[in-house]
């Protein structure tokens, strides 16, 4: 199975964007962080990727896998 490229939220000159990871541009930018987020996960989930949450200072704060979790077993 191929992984999709993780989604990073991270904070804009507008508010707070989804980038995905090596991308140059922000997927899409929206005025509170809890909005990106929600977008963020929804493209993660259908990626089968991870979700990085920066803080302000872009840090990463808070990481979620969804579909790639090394952890899961499939018995």
């Amino acid at each position: 199975m191929s992984k999709g490229k993780d989604q990073h939220i991270v904070p804009h000159s507008e508010g707070w964007a989804v980038k995905s990871e090596g991308a140059s541009k922000a997927t899409k930018v929206f005025d509170t962080q809890q909005k990106a987020i929600e977008k963020g996960r929804d493209i993660a989930i259908n990626q089968q990727s991870e979700l990085l949450i920066h803080n302000q200072k872009g840090q990463i704060r808070e990481r979620n896998s969804y579909g790639n979790d090394p952890r899961s077993s499939k018995g």
